[in-house]
């Protein structure tokens, strides 16, 4: 297990923009495939972005086109850019770092989506 620290969450109005950040503690991020997952209101947390570790990068259909992942390694940092948000991308985003049989989960960071 290593140790995540997700940021970024917030209150933001439809249409706007948010980014969350997953820093990583005491590791080295390039050795990590990363995925970020949300979880709404009385639903199944589920993937909504994924990028490799040499950046080839899949999105949910539900946020293709309007969210971005993106790694630096050199800051051992992962972020995940939330474009022309909707109601219903509210909901707590987890960022998750697999290395072969090795997951690590962040603890979530809410994420609220209204006027």
């Amino acid at each position: 297990q290593v140790p995540l620290v997700e940021s970024g969450g917030g209150l933001v109005q439809p249409g706007g923009s948010l980014t969350l950040s997953c820093a990583v503690a005491a590791s080295e991020l390039r050795f990590f495939e990363i995925r970020w997952h949300r979880q709404a209101p009385g639903e199944q947390r589920h993937e909504v972005a994924y990028i490799s570790r040499t950046g080839n990068r899949g999105y949910a259909d539900s946020v293709q086109g309007r969210f971005t992942i993106s790694r630096d390694d050199d800051k051992n940092t992962a972020y995940l850019q939330l474009n022309s948000v909707k109601s219903e991308d509210t909901g707590v985003y987890y960022c998750h770092l697999q290395n072969y049989g090795v997951h690590s989960w962040g603890k979530g960071i809410l994420v609220t989506v209204s006027s």
